[in-house]
């Protein structure tokens, strides 16, 4: 690689950084997520009965904990049920308990891992999820207005906060090569191509050291690389072949670093927005991050943005995908589907 271009790229990453970390701190007054279809209401329970799902290996558990046990004395309840996920469960029999149960809401402690893995069994039931982020990226609670730092406002806005449904999505993903198939429940962003490579390969003592800025240094090594091509059909459409090197579906559109990637993508407007982003260069890349960053509506050719129910793609070779933040496997084809107004959440009083 040209000395110049090492140079470009290394600019482009501290440039990423500071306008990231600076992102974080207007995020409160930049990025507030007004319902669409959905306003907050009261829960109604003057008495609830309440399950706790927690990662007991984030640093935080022992207080959450601790805080959710006061919380419901105080209130008069019955204690909480409380069940801990495991490097074997990352909460599927977990939430299964806490349905059987009979929970009127289950507070997830934990990353956005866990909080997915909840929110598959909650989906399609009448059952309040509250958010309890204990993890680096927590992109639900951003999306949805938190404030990841405050667990006391958190705990309180989980039992006692209003609360709204939000959509869903599904990824089902398939791989030709291997026979092997399987679907997936998300909540704000899942993609194919690069943005998959880039989890997969980011240094996990890193990310433990530095949060999310981890992956920026994992971005800037997957940089360079070629386009692979595909085929995209939106809403049951005739399909178009792309030269890609990523494509991202989105119910929301906060990512870490207070970036709002996407700012007309609503978590509950019924449809996900779907950018398909084809750089051929470091320059086509700064482009793109230029655009995002100065949220600039003119139209750039290698970031398009579409709008779809239900989108499919198909890709001669096995590429990487991704589900919130998680390696999902390798897929010769990925169908993505909304399921609008599918899961009751918590959420702060205010909130419109």
């Amino acid at each position: 690689m040209n000395d110049w271009l090492l140079y470009l790229l290394s600019a482009a990453a501290l440039a990423f950084a500071v306008s990231s970390w600076w992102g974080v701190r207007k995020l409160k007054a930049l990025h507030v997520r007004s319902a669409v279809n959905e306003v907050a209401h009261e829960a109604g329970l003057t008495h609830q009965r309440v399950a706790v799902i927690l990662n007991p290996v984030k640093a935080r558990a022992p207080e959450a904990k601790a805080a959710i046990q006061r919380a419901c004395l105080t209130a008069g309840w019955d204690d909480p049920l409380f069940l801990e996920t495991t490097a074997e469960d990352p909460g599927y029999s977990q939430a299964k308990a806490a349905l059987d149960f009979k929970a009127d809401v289950v507070l997830v402690g934990g990353g956005d891992g866990t909080v997915r893995v909840v929110a598959e069994s909650l989906a399609h039931t009448d059952i309040a999820m509250g958010i309890i982020p204990l993890g680096t990226g927590n992109l639900l609670a951003r999306n949805v207005d938190l404030d990841v730092n405050d667990l006391r406002a958190n705990i309180q806005t989980a039992l006692f906060g209003q609360q709204r449904y939000i959509d869903t999505a599904r990824m089902g993903i398939e791989n030709s090569r291997t026979g092997h198939s399987s679907k997936h429940l998300f909540l704000v962003i899942a993609g194919i191509g690069m943005d998959a490579e880039i989890l997969a390969d980011t240094n996990a003592g890193l990310k433990k050291a530095v949060g999310w800025l981890a992956y920026t240094e994992a971005g800037m090594r997957h940089l360079p690389g070629r386009r692979r091509k595909v085929s995209v059909s939106l809403d049951e459409s005739p399909e178009q072949v792309r030269n890609i090197r990523t494509v991202l579906f989105a119910n929301c559109g906060l990512v870490p670093g207070g970036i709002d990637f996407i700012p007309e993508a609503m978590i509950d407007d019924g449809m996900l927005d779907v950018v398909v982003m084809s750089p051929r260069s470091a320059i086509g890349w700064l482009a793109m991050y230029g655009k995002i960053l100065l949220k600039h509506r003119g139209n750039l050719p290698i970031m398009t943005m579409y709008r779809a129910g239900k989108i499919v793609i198909k890709c001669p070779d096995p590429m990487p995908t991704q589900i919130d933040g998680d390696p999902s496997g390798l897929a010769t084809k990925v169908t993505v589907q909304v399921a609008p107004r599918s899961l009751l959440i918590r959420v702060k009083g205010q909130q419109a």
